[in-house]
This record gives C-alpha cells, structure tokens and sequence, in this order.
C-alpha cells in the first residue's frame, strides 16, 4: 500500500507546493494506468488481387486516450481547505462522501471538484538523462516525481528530437500531476472496518472551463 496519491482540488493553488492544503490523500493498494493510442485506419479495397495481401494504411494524428484506474482505502484524515484556516479531522466514510459528492459536481464547483491526481514514483534519472547520483544530477537517487506521459529532453533533444514544444519532464515531487477527472467512484461501508475500501477511475483531460 502506498501513500504517494493525492487528489487536488480545482482550488489548489497554482504554484503551491503544499500537498497538505486543498487535497486528499490516498491510500492505495493498485494503480492501473491504460493508454489507448488512437489512429485512424482504413483497408485499401482489392489491394490483395495483385499482391495476393490485403493491405491497411493508417493516419497517425498523435491522439491518445488515458485511463487511470485505482483501488484502495482511505482513513481518517486531517484535511484542510483554503477557505478555512482549521485542520480537522474527518472520518474515512466523510471523505469518502466528500468524494462521491465531487463526481456529483461541475467543474465551476472549485472546492469541491477534483481536477488533478499526483502519483508519485521513485526515480534515478532527471530530465536531462543523468543519473541523480552523478555530479550535475538533479536530487538524489530514489527520489520521488509525479507520474507522467512526457518525455525526457528540451525541444528538438533527446527523447524530444522532432518534438519543437515538449512539457517539461518533473525533477521533484512539488511538480504538477496529471490533470483530468474522476470518471468513476465507488466504494462499501462495512460496520465491521473503520476504514472504507474504494474503487475510483481517473481520465486525463484538459478541462474546460
């Protein structure tokens, strides 16, 4: 089980680096992370007469679809918002009630929306390809960064090469996630845990508004 997932709050601060305001952490078991590329295919019709091999020829436009899917439990928890200064203590089964009432809202709804997930990973090599340990490396070894889909290298370098406007690859933890929504939630009261086991699937998306 891990302690390294948090849910922001549309009302996280831009800049912030504080995961203890505005957000809830998670306590999970498995992530499952799906990426589905998406190209537009089409058969070229009695390609197979003259060949004697049917041939399909696709249209590769860069799309991709993102899935996240997570399975946990959460706790009693000490979770503050930015409109409040006080930090109190809320039941597993509250949280779980903040959450499912999240997916019932909009995105207008800032202090009740999520519209961002960190999963934090350990990691040995920086944006630059160097080794953290090594002189020049970016922190140390094992250090933890947001999981993400971008790729080490500035414009037009490295893993980048043909790409002119990359996202930045993160070298810290303090660094954004994965933006998106909660698409699913679900979860079981028992009268026998105090803790509350849940299910939650994350699409990343950009939102708007």
């Amino acid at each position: 089980m891990t302690d390294y997932v948090y849910l922001k709050l549309n009302a996280f601060g831009d800049g912030s680096i504080d995961l203890t305001v505005d957000t809830i952490p998670l306590k999970i078991t498995e992530v499952a992370i799906s990426v589905s590329r998406k190209v537009l295919d089409f058969t070229i019709p009695l390609s197979s007469v003259a060949t004697g091999e049917s041939l399909t020829v696709g249209a590769d436009f860069g799309a991709a679809e993102k899935t996240i899917e997570l399975t946990g439990f959460l706790v009693d928890s000490d979770i503050q918002k930015s409109h409040t200064t006080t930090r109190p203590l809320f039941t597993a089964q509250e949280i779980a009630q903040m959450i499912a009432a999240s997916v019932d809202s909009s995105s207008l709804a800032k202090y009740q929306n999520f519209n961002e997930i960190v999963i934090l990973i350990p990691s040995n090599v920086d944006s630059n390809f160097v080794d953290r340990d090594a002189s020049g490396g970016i922190g140390s070894r094992g250090d933890l960064i947001p999981f993400t889909f971008r790729a080490r290298g500035d414009a037009n370098e490295k893993d980048n090469t043909r790409v002119p406007a990359p996202f930045s690859f993160p070298n810290n933890q303090t660094e954004s996630g994965l933006s998106g929504y909660i698409s699913q939630f679900g979860f079981r009261l028992s009268g026998e845990n105090t803790d509350v086991s849940f299910t939650m699937s994350f699409k990343v998306a950009n939102i708007y508004p």
